[in-house]
């Protein structure tokens, strides 16, 4: 991941290093005059303004750690906050190139949750990295060399409370680390029952599943729980083992100050000085042992405050160990979806050109999902000219939305190839084979905003559509007189998924928005199963004379919906078993037959346009 760290965020990391070593030298130097104040007090003839002097530098060296800290701060939170927002537009960009292949292989669920709480992980752990990461390992070093040497005792005192704050260090590693990085995984898990529990709170109503989805969801989240529990269980130890390590090293320090100053002996003055409690005093401040002894309360009270820093220090880098596993997990799950390239690739630009308008041709097209599956469609081949109409009818499961699929390049073909207007797909650049392609899937989709945005979608031209344009289109896909009836007609708010639309408007919705491109080739993917039969048969009628320029791939259920067509192809398990008009395939097609008379009777058969 650091990798696509930009410029800018390089130079915020290193100048947050500088401040932060600044920061530090500002507080090392703080004990020095803490020392020098202890020996000024202690000293005899020393004035309120002897001990203002280093007691101002030490509000400067302590307000300037301050200013470093806050800059630091503020760097960081810029820095995670931009970089974030780059991976995530990275991400969506590149889950947008994705073919339906690679959205299978994570799951939509999986992509929100390393579009969303993923990155949020990435970016608690560059704003405390940046913060803690850096200073814990600069302080506890620095520190340590301040005290190395100054007293056996003192650095033995301190050796333990490191190996303590080690041995912590190592419990974390070996027994939270495992567990932490499972929470994002089963975070998918949660994400994608409650999205399923949501999309079909309808079905889980009509079925009285809401205890079973209940359930489901229950033992999910306390599985999560229980996790997150007992990590951050774990976890909370560091507080209360980091206080008593603090709090012991600063007693040991004390209680072997407290033996070291009492071993130093003082001078015993001899009689004649004795006899003047002036004298007395005089002798014993201006005595060695006396100076020994401030000496090393001075040096007691720095150590002590060094020693801090060099616990401080470990404990930061205990407390990175909280976010660092869910961070690491969250960086390759993230690196897993930018660092796999769409099996289709487009080209910059379209390889060619062509004279022709809206002919399609498949030959010998065969696919599968991987190498080792079973075809799904195999060697089918036929071509369609302008203005003609190709339907595609079978049985559940044969591979009618698969072969149109193919078209529009959600999926490249295995074997054979798929020509438009002469020229294979492939060398197509991704607008151009888009702007040739109107697409309704056989689920509508619509989006949140309004009936013209999503009208607008269509729009494959440089000018934006016209209400007449919109209208005309609406029209055609018999859906102008619903929207008549709206308050706010074109400006009629649409709920996400058009969820406020019945199934048949947003079907008809979705059938204007491809018609508003016009484009050379329309897909239809079963896009006339919502319709009722007199409103299909409206909509075939009006398509039928209105668009005679612009080819027509169909794939249906219904027979009825396909007997006009000018060619049919009859799909069993991916394979051609049937090619033909209505008529040709009604005579000698038993796949055909069966379909056809298991819908319509022979005389509604044989009396349909």
């Amino acid at each position: 991941m650091f990798k696509r760290l930009n410029a800018q965020e390089w130079f915020n990391i290193i100048l947050s290093t500088v401040f932060i070593c600044l920061a530090i030298w500002m507080d090392l130097k703080t004990p020095e005059y803490l020392s020098e104040i202890t020996k000024l007090i202690s000293a005899q003839g020393t004035t309120v303004s002897d001990i203002m002097e280093p007691g101002w530098k030490m509000l400067a060296f302590s307000a300037g750690s301050f200013v470093m800290a806050v800059c630091v701060g503020f760097l960081a939170a810029r820095t995670a906050a931009s970089f974030t927002s780059r991976v995530r537009g990275e991400i969506f960009h590149k889950v947008m190139d994705y073919s339906d292949a690679e959205i299978k292989k994570f799951s939509v669920p999986s992509l929100l949750t390393r579009t969303t709480n993923d990155l949020t992980q990435l970016q608690m752990f560059i704003v405390m990295g940046m913060q803690v990461v850096t200073r814990g390992p600069i302080m506890a070093v620095w520190a340590l060399t301040k005290i190395w040497g100054k007293s056996g005792e003192w650095t033995s005192a301190v050796a333990y409370a490191v190996l303590i704050v080690m041995i912590l260090l190592l419990v974390l590693i070996l027994v939270a680390f495992p567990r932490q990085k499972k929470v994002q995984g089963l975070t998918d898990d949660l994400n994608a029952t409650t999205r399923e529990s949501l999309v079909g709170v309808r079905v889980v109503r009509a079925y009285n599943a809401e205890t079973y989805q209940t359930d489901k969801f229950q033992e999910e989240n306390e599985g999560l729980t229980k996790l997150n529990l007992f990590v951050y269980r774990l976890m909370s130890l560091m507080n209360p083992v980091m206080t008593v390590v603090m709090s012991g090293l600063t007693l040991a320090i004390y209680w072997i100050g407290a033996h070291l100053i009492n071993d130093v002996k003082m001078p015993v003055p001899d009689a004649a000085i004795m006899t003047s409690p002036e004298k007395v005093k005089a002798f014993i401040m201006g005595s060695q042992e006396l100076a020994t002894r401030t000496n090393l309360l001075a040096d007691m009270i720095t150590f002590s405050t060094y020693a801090m820093q060099v616990v401080i220090g470990f404990m930061m880098m205990v407390a990175i160990l909280i976010i660092l596993p869910r961070a690491m997990v969250s960086a390759r799950r993230i690196n897993e979806v930018l660092a796999l390239d769409p099996s289709v690739d487009f080209k910059e630009t379209t390889e060619g050109t062509s004279q022709e308008k809206g002919r399609v041709e498949f030959h010998d097209v065969s696919f599968r999902y991987d190498k080792n599956s079973t075809a799904v469609i195999e060697h089918v081949s036929f071509e369609a000219s302008a203005g003609q109409t190709v339907a595609f009818i079978g049985s559940t499961g044969s591979g009618k939305s698969t072969l149109v699929n193919l078209l529009p390049r959600f999926y490249d073909a295995t074997e054979g190839w798929i020509k438009v207007d002469g020229l294979n797909i492939k060398d197509y650049s991704h607008d151009e084979l888009n702007n040739k392609i109107g697409y309704i899937p056989q689920k509508a989709v619509l989006f949140s905003g309004t009936i013209r945005s999503n009208l607008e979608f269509g729009d494959s031209s440089n000018s934006p559509l016209t209400d007449d344009k919109m209208w005309e289109a609406l029209d055609l896909a018999q859906a102008s007189e619903f929207i008549k009836n709206k308050a706010k007609g074109l400006d009629e708010e649409v709920a996400q998924g058009g969820t406020n639309f019945s199934g048949g408007q947003r079907q008809r919705l979705a059938i204007a928005r491809a018609l508003a491109r016009k484009p050379e080739i329309l897909i239809f993917d079963d896009s006339f199963s919502a319709l009722d039969y007199k409103t299909d048969r409206i909509l075939r009628s009006q398509l039928k004379e209105k668009t005679s320029d612009m080819t027509k791939l169909i794939v249906a259920q219904r027979i009825s919906t396909i007997m006009d067509a000018d060619q049919i192809i009859v799909l069993e398990k991916g394979k051609v078993v049937g090619q033909g008009t209505h008529k040709e395939l009604l005579a000698s097609n038993p796949v055909y037959q069966e379909i056809a008379y298991s819908q319509l009777s022979k005389e509604e058969l044989e009396n349909e346009d």
